[in-house]
């Protein structure tokens, strides 16, 4: 649903009238569910310098009927009516004109004259015809007319409840369908102006307009006689033929196309199913079909990620990434790059650039890089360093912190040494949860970490987490020394820190800073711990830890066979 069409009820209900006083002239389209009546409501196009557009909006009982599979037969039920119709006004701001075909019974009639002006409707059509009417173009159906001083009553009796002057009852004639003439015509046209219809709608199944407009000229004459002036209205479906303005000068104030916009999509729908079932395959109709993102935009999802996309950016303008970058790499890495991790080049950017440019597309804006081994190395711009001198590469808890006066609005940590792709850090920042580790599973099905000692993680809900939708999944164990064979996952080493999950973290580091002694965890003692000891402590002592599971899309550059894949990859995506 598109929010950029939005109105009240009392400011819709009487434009139509405004319309007509104005300009004596409104065209109308049907519509018959959101989609349609959103396309009805936006579709424009310049015309020698004019803007063309339709003024209001047809709610058929043919097409309301078809679109839920019904036959047009007076079947469908008054709720489900005022269900399209409702769909119709959430999504659009043009007056509505609604089928009311005969209207029901008297006391139902009213009860739906009630109920429509109250949603902002403009004006309702019945015809004059038995209840439950067949539709009027179908040429072996039999028409049966409806006594026209009941029907007058009809009219009275839905004047009578309505509560505002804005809403309007026309009465259409069906005449010319049953094959009387236009005499028998003009006699109820009287008879319903008397009766206090706000209008007459002549109907017709002709191929050709003689005999609406030969009405037309009638009908002048006789709201001359009664000192009236009353719209008329015309669906020239069969008729069409003629042109709108050669109708507008014949008289007709209303032209509504009636149906067709369910027809043209009927025929799509049909034309498609079957080119796919020659085809055996959807390439063949791709051209004849609006694209997902057409589609989107009509309905309103791009307007929706257009504002998620601001609150995000609102929101990540307090959320900074972290990324310790202080200490010496692994050895074998050192003899053949003699500089930090971040600093080694992937094609023609380091990996901080990489990391740097992914984040900045997830509307991240501020960096903060902890730098210690051979720091003047460490140089992108933008970025706000801190500097430490601690260089252990498992000592990275301690580095962190070194950076602590920017963890106040919550942080994102990311280790130095990893490649991602940006979808991660977009899917991590929707994450709801004081502290979110990113973890993959792939690591179950290949031995590429064999040669390392990458953080394993044991959780909770691993078991259950396909069986159960929207089951959280927590954090039990983590660290390097886990075996294999019983993890669930790999810590990937990037995490989110909300506000609050920043407050339980500095309590817990600080009082064991203050407390601990002796080995903590994995590591020799408190000042050395690795991050992952961290977060066993705060697990061990009953704080959540979440986990977002990935499947790739990441790779750590702990070596030689790291490097050499990235830059492989990397050439092929060029």
């Amino acid at each position: 649903m598109t929010l950029r069409n939005r109105i009240i009820s009392e400011e819709r209900r009487p434009i139509l009238k405004k319309l007509l006083a104005k300009n004596s002239f409104a065209r109308a389209i049907e519509v018959h569910n959101g989609i349609s009546a959103i396309i009805g409501n936006d579709i424009n196009i310049e015309n020698e310098g004019t803007k063309l557009e339709f003024d209001a909006l047809w709610i058929s009982s043919l097409t309301d009927s078809a679109a839920k599979g019904y036959p047009d037969i007076e079947i469908v039920s008054l709720d489900s009516r005022i269900d399209t119709i409702n769909q119709v006004m959430e999504v659009t701001t043009k007056p509505i004109i609604v089928d009311g075909d005969t209207g029901g019974d008297l006391n139902t009639f009213e009860y739906f004259v009630k109920k429509l002006e109250r949603h902002g409707v403009s004006a309702v059509i019945i015809e004059d015809k038995v209840h439950p009417k067949r539709n009027s173009l179908d040429p072996n159906s039999i028409q049966n007319l409806e006594d026209p001083v009941i029907f007058a009553n009809k009219i009275k009796r839905g004047k009578n409840v309505q509560l505002t002057k804005d809403f309007m009852i026309i009465a259409r004639l069906e005449s010319l369908i049953s094959g009387e003439d236009i005499n028998h015509a003009l006699k109820r046209a009287r008879i319903y102006l008397e009766a206090g219809a706000d209008g007459i709608m002549i109907h017709s199944k002709s191929k050709l307009p003689n005999e609406v407009i030969l009405f037309a000229r009638e009908y002048k004459k006789l709201c001359q006689e009664l000192n009236l002036k009353k719209p008329l209205i015309c669906v020239p479906t069969t008729y069409n033929i003629i042109k709108e303005n050669e109708l507008r000068d014949e008289g007709f104030n209303i032209i509504i196309h009636a149906n067709h916009l369910l027809r043209s999509s009927h025929k799509a729908m049909i034309n498609t199913a079957k080119t796919i079932l020659e085809n055996e395959r959807s390439l063949e109709v791709d051209p004849h079909c609006s694209s997902v993102h057409e589609i989107f935009e009509t309905v309103g999802f791009n307007e929706i990620k257009k504002k998620d996309d601001e609150e995000l950016e609102k929101q990540n303008l307090k959320v900074k990434v972290i990324i310790p970058a202080a200490g010496e790499p692994s050895e074998e890495i050192k003899k053949s790059f003699p500089i930090p991790v971040s600093s080694i080049k992937i094609g023609e950017k380091t990996i901080l650039e990489r990391q740097i440019k992914e984040l900045k597309e997830c509307k991240l804006k501020d960096f903060v890089v902890i730098k210690g081994y051979k720091k003047e190395l460490i140089n992108t711009p933008g970025i706000t360093y801190y500097e430490t001198d601690n260089i252990k590469r498992n000592s990275i808890a301690k580095t962190v912190f070194t950076a602590e006066n920017e963890m106040e609005h919550g942080f994102i940590l990311i280790y130095s040494d990893v490649l991602f792709e940006k979808k991660i850090i977009q899917e991590l920042l929707k994450m709801e949860g004081d502290i979110v580790l990113v973890v993959d599973e792939s690591f179950i099905i290949n031995n590429e970490n064999i040669d390392k000692k990458p953080d394993y993680v044991i959780t909770k809900n691993k078991k259950n987490i396909r069986e159960l939708k929207n089951q959280n999944n927590f954090v039990i164990k983590i660290g390097q020394k886990i075996n294999r064979e019983i993890a669930d996952y790999e810590f990937t080493g990037i995490a989110l820190f909300s506000k609050k999950g920043v407050e339980n973290l500095k309590k817990v580091y600080l009082d064991c800073l203050k407390n601990q002694e002796g080995k903590f965890h994995e590591a020799d003692n408190i000042g050395e711990a690795s991050i992952t000891d961290l977060i066993q402590e705060m697990a061990n002592r009953g704080y959540e830890i979440k986990t977002m599971e990935i499947h790739k899309g990441w790779m750590e550059i702990h070596n030689l066979k790291d490097y050499s894949k990235a830059t492989t990859e990397l050439n092929n995506q060029i």
